[in-house]
């Protein structure tokens, strides 16, 4: 799995890294790349006072690195890289900078200067690009740096001692490792936290959509139609989107329509001097000529106030089984459609062109019909069905959501304005209160399990180990997927009595179905089975801190040195480009359960607080991330 789709364009190319560095290692392999570690023998002997800033430094350093390695391999190997990594992380504070400490009286010095205080962690990162002529290496060298601020707690001399001792600064920037035993000293981070760690994997994977993906000619499209002015709009086409010309029609219709970047509620698309034209040519007297000082239209808060009625509006359709009556390629009028369902034709119509709207659905002279995404995640048989989870939402969620105000006043659930009465048990008194809540709180997890399974079964190379075992695996659809990924892979489900009861209806007789066990118990109460591997998904959120810390202590003394642990939750990113459904999710947290979300920080800490070493974090890009550990 690859954190950036430009990451294939490197699949069949010789990508070296130019560092010994094991945790950029880890960090570039956790993205999916593919490539080999050739040391620099580059002497960092460079003037530090010839720079004006640390950061030009650390880019002049990681270029020496990578171009002596790219030079090395050119003239030793047969076949010279095609791409070459360097990358130099320093610390810097007090516009001083730190880099390895030499013994253990330069690392107290180091951590001495950064107590208490906040500093700069800055990577400079080269991508090499090589080609030979003539037998002649030809390099073209592209460059980036990334800040990031640290805040060290004010530390006791013996604490900072004691991290010393431990031996884990010696080969550290700045005399601490974050990922580690130093994250203990950190009071906060601001900006990429894996920078930090040794690599910005985010700034490289947008430095390669700039290398790999330029703007092209054909990106540039030129629209006219008759008295309407010439535009020009411009996309980065993916592999898979090139040669689509969706865009550019959707632009005519929206023009011909009045809805282009013409129309007066589209802030900033006029000045003073540019006259929006109808299409008979007179001006639009509606707008007016100074519409720099007009306030711009807040079209994100408009979509955030409407957001709630998006969502109930496809939470009706889904409940009433609209989209199973047009699946397929079914086209219905409103009134055949409120006939099957026994509505009113008037609602029903409105209902049908807010879905069509929200673009659930198609909609033409002959009808309504699904489009492609309804048809894949919102048909209730569908393989990828989202259904049971939108029924969930619906019945279940939204009350909860109504009662958002005192949960954040009160800082905790809300179950008494539910069910009347305080949750003892969290899964017993809420979700399996009675048998119709029991399935569809399974028919639910069942449905996010499905659409995320892979990424997180992928997330990392699983094939060293021989037995897993799923705590709350509920209906077993990881473990499934797990299975056919892995054909040598055995896995115990481990779950409630009552809910293993009640998996008929949701397990599939494909592959791999003998490889896996069902095995009633409560992971709180009981013993848990024996594995290489235990996986716990969505589980860990639910829970207050301390049932998180007597589960991860349960599996802890049971894992051998070595198991290993693999947590599928969402993960709470400040610079992850979709992470809003984490956010929310926290507060979902809030209103319904005992638990919260966490950041990558927040689960490295926790992890190893219980003895797990060498964290591993992807962002899938799907609804759940994925964390591997190992226990040490």
């Amino acid at each position: 799995m690859v954190l950036c789709p430009v990451i294939r364009k490197l699949v069949g190319k010789r990508v070296v890294l130019a560092s010994a560095s094991p945790r950029r290692q880890e960090i570039l392999n956790s993205a999916g790349l593919r490539f080999e570690v050739v040391p620099s023998r580059f002497k960092e002997t460079l003037d530090k006072a010839a720079f004006s800033t640390p950061y030009e430094y650390a880019l002049e350093t990681a270029k020496q690195k990578a171009l002596e390695v790219a030079n090395r391999m050119n003239k030793k190997d047969f076949r010279s890289p095609d791409v070459v990594i360097g990358a130099d992380t320093i610390v810097s504070v007090d516009g001083q900078i730190l880099e390895k400490p030499a013994d253990k009286q330069h690392a107290y010095s180091m951590l001495s200067r950064l107590n208490g205080k906040e500093h700069s962690v800055f990577t400079g990162v080269a991508i090499v690009l090589c080609s030979t002529k003539d037998k002649q290496l030809e390099t073209e060298v592209f460059e980036f740096y990334e800040e990031t601020k640290v805040k060290f707690s004010d530390l006791s001399e013996e604490l900072l001692w004691e991290y010393i001792h431990s031996g884990e600064p010696m080969d550290k920037a700045g005399g601490y490792g974050i990922q580690s035993l130093g994250g203990m000293l950190v009071e906060y981070v601001h900006g990429d936290f894996l920078n930090v760690v040794g690599f910005p994997l985010n700034h490289f994977c947008k430095k390669l959509v700039e290398l790999y993906y330029p703007p092209s000619k054909d990106a540039i499209h030129h629209v006219k139609h008759d008295s309407v002015p010439s535009v020009e709009t411009f996309e980065v086409l993916s592999d898979e989107e090139s040669g689509s010309s969706n865009s550019t029609q959707q632009n005519v219709t929206s023009m011909l329509k009045g809805e282009s970047a013409f129309s007066c509620g589209d802030p900033g698309s006029l000045r003073k001097k540019e006259v929006a034209q109808h299409v008979s040519g007179e001006p639009m007297a509606n707008c007016s000529e100074n519409v720099e000082n007009q306030a711009p239209f807040p079209t994100i808060l408009i979509e955030l106030l409407d957001g709630f009625k998006a969502s109930k509006a496809m939470f009706v359709a889904c409940k009433l089984k609209v989209f199973d009556l047009l699946k397929g390629k079914d086209i219905l009028k409103a009134k055949d459609v409120a006939a099957h369902i026994n509505a009113s034709v008037c609602g029903i119509e409105r209902l049908l062109d807010a879905c069509t709207a929200l673009e659930l659905l198609n909609k033409t002279n002959e009808g309504y019909s699904n489009t492609e995404l309804a048809n894949k995640f919102l048909v209730s048989d569908s393989e990828y069905s989202l259904h049971g989870f939108i029924i969930h939402a619906n019945d279940y969620v939204w009350q909860f959501f109504t009662h958002l105000e005192s949960a954040v006043k009160e800082g905790t659930n809300q179950n008494h304005q539910i069910f009347e009465k305080k949750a003892q048990n969290l899964f017993q008194d809420t979700f399996y209160h009675s048998r119709e809540t029991k399935l569809r709180f399974m028919n639910a997890m069942h449905c996010i399990i499905k659409v995320t399974a892979r990424d997180v079964a992928t997330a990392f190379d699983l094939s060293g180990f021989r037995s897993a075992c799923d705590l709350g695996g509920c209906t077993g659809a990881l473990a499934h997927v797990l299975v056919q990924e892995y054909p040598d892979l055995h896995v115990t489900v481990f779950e409630l009595p009552d809910v293993i009861e009640n998996i008929s209806c949701f397990q599939p007789l494909g592959q791999g179905s003998s490889r896996i066990t069902f095995t009633p118990g409560d992971f709180f109460k009981d013993n848990i089975p024996k594995a290489d591997l235990y996986i716990l998904s969505r589980i860990l959120h639910d829970w207050s801190d301390d049932k998180i810390d007597i589960l991860l202590s349960k599996i802890s003394d049971t894992c051998k040195p070595g198991s290993g642990l693999l947590l599928a939750e969402m993960v709470l990113d400040k610079k992850r480009r979709h992470g809003r459904s984490a956010w929310l999710q926290s507060l979902n947290m809030l209103v319904q359960t005992e638990g919260k979300e966490r950041s990558c920080f927040e689960y490295r800490c926790l992890l190893e607080r219980h003895g797990f070493r060498n964290v591993q974090i992807v962002q899938t890009g799907n609804w759940l991330d994925a964390i591997l550990c190992t226990k040490c």
